[in-house]
This record gives structure tokens, C-alpha cells and sequence, in this order.
């Protein structure tokens, strides 16, 4: 079994949510700064106005609830381990891949987890079989499967699944017991709108599922961390919000109060945060696309990015080349890229695929360009696929594998 040495770690190393690469919003600066004075801490699960903005923020989506029904956290990550440890013991099941941050909460916990694998067209949802013959060997061997975390928007593979993928999933997951947890991070960030159906879990299982979004997904930048979930109505989920507010209590993973403020104005919705949303998701829309299409040309293979700021990509195809440059699994691409690239590309190892698959996830941030003024440039320009250093960026990534796939078709015996 291959080890993974210092510097490659699966959890000090692992890999962030990508980056926006924009600069911050001055608005959102603003009431950050304009609550840099504020000595009181947030309480734990949030202050009432980020939990009434919170409420708001979901009852626009669809899913009405009231304060007592949410709780905040200083990111997703401390929220999902406080989350897991209120459900009780119990495994976990995760679809592979997924977050780079999933597992290792759970492992924190002493939790068994149980990667599912997802269905062809999509990531972020177990295939429903596959997840149903999990829980059965889950509980043959005499395990307890207790939670699923699935997500509507993914990272990594940018997908967002079908309605009816997701309903089987949920459906499977709810027949077992299952609670869910929905990780909708990505869900403000879709591609085209107006072409995808976004529909949640809690809207088809309202009494099983906590929605959970960590706020540097649409809202704020990734320095200032802070995530919300909403919980289900009724007894179960009071009792549940309840363990979940104790472990954040236990852990001080409370909120900082300039943070909340930012995060109670950004989840308010005012026109200047909805319009850089708007703006920098069709930017990286764009540029993810331009990008995809330079690695489908090179001979590798990537699903439609559909949201987010990445997209997963596949170079099994371009795997004799690789060889004989000595990559051999995806931590070896992962470094064999990110040289190359100069910009991270983290191995699919990361986010629970196979290490002997090659694949890794690019984000879309780092194209954007390298200055403060090549990225607004980015953003305000018409098209920002004939600014030069976007289109400098772009031809790296392809040259990056078209070499590859020369030296692959020279390897090709002949027919």
C-alpha cells in the first residue's frame, strides 16, 4: 500500500474549495470593516440576524423555516463534523468522489466511512443500487449505516444531477433510515440557470435531510469562514439542531462577529452582491468551458462543467504517455500537473477516487489572471476569452496535454 509522505497528506494538504480568484466585493469589505469594532463574540450557532438572513436566503429557494431551524458555523467543515457527531455513532456513506473535506470530519470522529460510487452522467449522488447493496453489506458485516452526504451541485466533477438520479438516491437513502445531508455549496453557482434543474432532497424528503452551504461557495471569500445549515421541522429536527449547537459549543467553533456581519448582509441579497454573483459565475462559466474543450481536444476526457469553479478531468485515455514520464496514479499526476501548470491540480486520491485512476481537478480561478487588474479586467470585460492573458492561460492548459496525446498516438501500434 503506497503511503502518503510529509507534504502529501490527506489532511493538512488537502485541497480548498476553489478559488474565486476575484477580488473582494467593496461593499462586503465595508461591513466587514464596519464590524471590526464589535468586542461581543457570535454565539454559538449563530447571531439572530445571520440566522433570520439565513431563513430568508432559503425561503427564497423554496424552503421555508423558521430561526430555530438553523444554525451557523465557522465553515463547513467544523458544521458537517458537528453535524455528524449530534446524529450519534453509526457509518457514513459518501459518494466517490466527493469534497475533498468530507471524510476526514468523519474519520475525526472514529466513524467508518463507505464510498458509493455514482452514476455515469453525473457526481455529487450514490448510484441508487450501488447504495442500497452498500447498506446491506454495511450491515452483513455488522455495521450501523447512518448518514449519507450527497451533494446537488459537486465538487469535484461540477455536475449537478438529474431530478429523477437525485429522487432514486434520496428515495434509497430515506427506504434504509438514512439521514441526509446536502451539501449545496455550489448551488447559486450554476452555469446556465435558466437550462438546469436544481431541485434539493429536502424538497423530497423534507423530514430527513439538513441543508448545509458554506457561504465562500457564492458569498465570501474563502478567508472568512462561515457556513449555515437548515434543519428539518418537527421534534427530530429541534433535537438534532440541539446536539449540534452543544458539539459547537464544546468546540468554540463559533462565528467571528465582522464575519457574520458580512455573512447576514451577503445572504440579505442586495443587488450589488446578486450582481458579482451573476458576473463572476458566468465568467467562470465561460472560462471552465473554454477550458474543458481544451482537454476533450487533447485526447482527455471531462463531463460539461454545470457549476462551480473547476471540472473534473479524466487522462486515463492519455495513460501510456503519462507512463512513460513516469506518472503512474493520481498523486503522481497531481504533481506532474501542478509543475507543469503551474496551478494546483489535485489528484482525484483527494476526493475519495481510486489513486490508480487518473484524475484531477482543475479550478477555473487561477485562468482568470495573475494581478488584481488582470482579474477585474476579467470580470468586467465583454468576452473575457480575447483577453490576452485569459487566452495565454487557456493555450498553456492545452499545449499541457497536447504533447501528451502526440507522444500517445506516436505509442499507438499501427492498424
Amino acid at each position: 500500500m503506497r503511503t502518503e509522505p510529509e507534504g502529501r497528506g490527506p489532511v493538512r494538504y488537502g485541497p480548498p474549495l476553489p478559488e474565486p480568484g476575484l477580488p473582494v466585493l467593496p461593499e462586503l469589505a465595508a461591513v466587514l470593516a464596519g464590524a471590526a469594532g464589535r468586542a461581543h463574540a457570535e454565539p454559538p450557532g449563530g447571531s439572530p440576524a445571520l440566522l433570520d438572513a439565513a431563513s430568508g436566503y432559503w425561503a427564497r429557494r423554496g424552503l421555508p423555516g423558521e430561526r430555530d431551524q438553523v444554525a451557523a458555523g465557522p465553515g463547513a467543515a467544523p458544521l458537517l463534523l458537528a453535524l455528524t457527531a449530534a446524529l450519534g455513532g453509526g457509518d457514513v456513506l459518501l459518494p466517490r468522489p466527493c469534497p475533498a473535506w468530507w471524510a476526514p470530519q468523519v474519520r475525526l470522529l472514529g466513524r467508518s466511512v463507505y464510498h458509493v460510487p455514482t452514476p455515469a452522467e453525473c457526481g455529487g449522488v450514490p448510484d441508487p443500487y450501488a447504495l442500497l447493496e452498500t447498506v446491506r453489506r454495511i450491515r452483513a458485516e455488522g455495521g450501523t449505516p447512518r448518514l449519507l452526504v450527497l451533494s446537488v451541485a459537486d465538487d469535484p466533477t461540477a455536475t449537478v444531477p438529474p431530478p429523477e438520479v437525485l429522487h432514486e438516491a434520496v428515495e434509497a437513502a430515506a427506504d434504509e433510515g438514512l439521514h441526509i445531508v446536502s451539501d449545496e455549496t455550489w448551488r447559486d453557482t450554476l452555469h446556465r440557470p435558466h437550462d438546469t434543474l436544481l431541485i434539493g432532497p429536502a424538497e423530497m424528503a423534507p423530514d430527513r435531510v439538513t441543508v448545509l452551504t458554506d457561504l465562500s461557495g457564492a458569498f465570501l471569500p474563502p478567508g472568512w469562514p462561515a457556513a449555515v445549515a437548515r434543519f428539518p421541522a418537527g421534534a427530530r429536527g429541534a433535537a438534532l439542531r440541539a446536539r449540534t449547537l452543544d458539539v459547537l459549543t464544546a468546540l468554540g467553533a463559533c462565528v467571528a462577529a465582522p464575519v457574520g456581519a458580512a455573512a447576514s448582509y451577503a445572504l440579505g441579497e442586495p443587488d450589488e452582491v446578486t450582481d458579482r454573483l451573476d458576473r463572476a459565475t458566468r465568467l467562470h462559466a465561460r472560462v471552465a468551458a473554454a477550458a474543458q474543450r481544451e482537454v476533450l481536444a487533447a485526447g482527455a476526457l471531462a463531463l460539461p462543467p454545470r457549476a462551480g469553479r473547476h471540472f473534473y478531468v479524466d487522462l486515463g485515455p492519455l495513460r501510456p504517455a503519462l507512463a512513460a514520464r513516469g506518472v503512474g496514479d493520481s498523486q503522481d499526476l497531481e504533481d506532474f500537473l501542478g509543475e507543469r501548470l503551474a496551478m494546483p491540480a489535485p489528484g482525484g486520491h483527494r476526493f475519495g477516487d481510486d489513486l490508480g485512476a487518473l484524475r484531477v481537478r482543475l479550478s477555473t480561478g487561477p485562468l482568470l489572471g495573475s494581478t488584481r487588474q488582470e482579474r477585474m479586467t476579467s470580470l468586467t470585460a465583454p468576452d473575457a476569452l480575447e483577453l490576452p492573458h485569459v487566452e495565454r492561460a487557456l493555450s498553456m492548459l492545452g499545449s499541457a496535454f497536447d504533447d501528451l496525446r502526440a507522444a500517445a498516438q506516436r505509442m499507438e501500434p499501427p492498424r
